[in-house]
Parts: structure tokens; C-alpha cells; sequence
């Protein structure tokens, strides 16, 4: 009967410890959950603050941000990395809000990975869009807006010159796309009045010239693509 008896207590503390046991296993497992859960919201914030870093551009607050960020982001020279070669830019700062809007994107990486999509023989050729989907999302993310043309500065669309192309929208004042740009293979005079000239090529002309002679179709759209690979502030 004793034997019964300390048989008894002894399964029973044994399935206490094990109780105990199975508690402390769940209550660490609940634990690890909550410190990664924790970790995921830390790591969201922190994107988000990132990311929040700058508005969210709008018709309403982009000319205004980049009065401010013109003023606190004076570089002005960019490399342009293309699959063809290197094409350097030199901004004018005379065209302050174009010369900022570019600097903002470079720096952001909002040209990386982009293409130059439209050739056109002896005239012009225009980079800054792509199909690629990443590239759109991260786009939407920077904001909606357009710049207005700045044509009243002596500039003049001869060879080399950097410029801002109309949206494709219903646009009588041609406002420009911020995310585009084209480049002057040729001297290209009926253009101005019409487009801001924002810069000029200070190196690169002969891969703006191997870039332009590419095979194309009927749409101007090179049969190979070409792409930006970076786009990147020069010191």
C-alpha cells in the first residue's frame, strides 16, 4: 500500500514539474513572439521616419520645398552611368528649382535603373522613364507634381545641353515631367522658349552621340534597351 501510495506522488509531481515544464516553454516561446513583433513595429517606425524624411511632393508644396532644398543642397554636377559609358552634367543654378528637382532625385536614387527610352536620330536623346515596376512604386512614393518651364534665361538648345521635356498630359504651359530629361545630340534652336534648359554635358558627348545612333523602331524606341544604371552626384 505504501509502495501504491509513493507511486502516486511520484507521478503526480512528475506531471507537475512537466506542467510546469510546458508552462515555462510556452510563456518563452509567447515571449520570443512579442520581442519580434516589437522588433517588426521598431524596424517599421524606422522606415517610416525614413521614408518621411521629406514630404510627399504635391502641386501644392513642391515649389515651395525646393526653394528651401536648393539653399541647403548646392552641388551642382552629376554623373549620368549608362550601359554606353559615363555622361557627365554640369546644372545651372540659374534654373534653381530644375538644378534642385534633379539633385533631390539623384540623391534618393529615383533615375537609377531607368532607361534612355526615346532616340531621336540627329535631334535629341530622352532618358529618365522605364517599365519596371519598383521603379514606379518608388516613384509614386516621392510624390505627384510638375515644374514649370524657366525659358527666360539666355539658354539656347545647342549640342550637349541637358532639358526638360512637357508632360504628357493635357499641358498647355508645358509643364515639365520631374522625373524625365532629354539631351541635345544636335543644335536643336526652334526648341527654346519652349523647354527649361537646366545643364550641360561637360563629359560624355561621344557616348550621348553612341546613345543616339542605336537602332530604334518606329516609335523612337531603341530595339535594345539602354540603361541608366546610376545617376550620381560628382564632387
Amino acid at each position: 500500500m505504501r509502495l501504491l501510495i509513493l507511486l502516486s506522488c511520484f507521478v503526480f509531481l512528475f506531471n507537475c514539474e512537466d506542467k510546469q515544464s510546458k508552462t515555462k516553454s510556452n510563456t518563452l516561446k509567447t515571449t520570443q513572439v512579442k520581442d519580434s513583433i516589437k522588433k517588426e513595429i521598431d524596424s517599421v517606425k524606422k522606415d517610416t521616419v525614413s521614408k518621411r524624411k521629406y514630404p510627399f511632393l504635391t502641386e501644392e508644396n513642391a515649389m515651395d520645398f525646393f526653394l528651401e532644398y536648393e539653399k541647403e543642397n548646392p552641388e551642382n554636377k552629376v554623373r549620368i552611368t549608362t550601359d554606353k559609358g559615363d555622361i557627365d552634367i554640369l546644372l545651372y543654378d540659374k534654373t534653381k528649382f530644375h538644378r534642385a528637382n534633379f539633385i533631390y532625385l539623384t540623391k534618393i536614387g529615383a533615375f537609377d535603373d531607368t532607361q534612355f527610352h526615346r532616340v531621336v536620330k540627329n535631334f535629341i536623346i530622352q532618358g529618365g522613364n522605364t517599365d519596371d515596376a519598383k521603379v514606379a512604386k518608388r516613384r509614386r512614393d516621392i510624390g505627384h507634381y510638375l515644374l514649370p518651364t524657366d525659358t527666360k534665361r539666355g539658354f539656347t538648345h545647342h549640342r550637349g545641353v541637358i532639358s526638360m521635356p512637357s508632360s504628357d498630359i493635357d499641358n498647355p504651359h508645358k509643364l515639365a515631367s520631374p522625373f524625365e530629361f532629354f539631351i541635345t545630340q544636335q543644335d536643336a534652336f526652334h526648341l527654346d522658349g519652349n523647354y527649361t534648359i537646366f545643364g550641360e554635358v561637360i563629359s560624355g558627348l561621344d557616348v550621348v552621340d553612341q546613345i543616339n545612333a542605336v537602332q530604334v523602331d518606329e516609335a523612337d524606341w531603341p530595339l535594345h534597351n539602354v540603361y541608366i544604371k546610376t545617376v550620381r552626384i560628382l564632387e
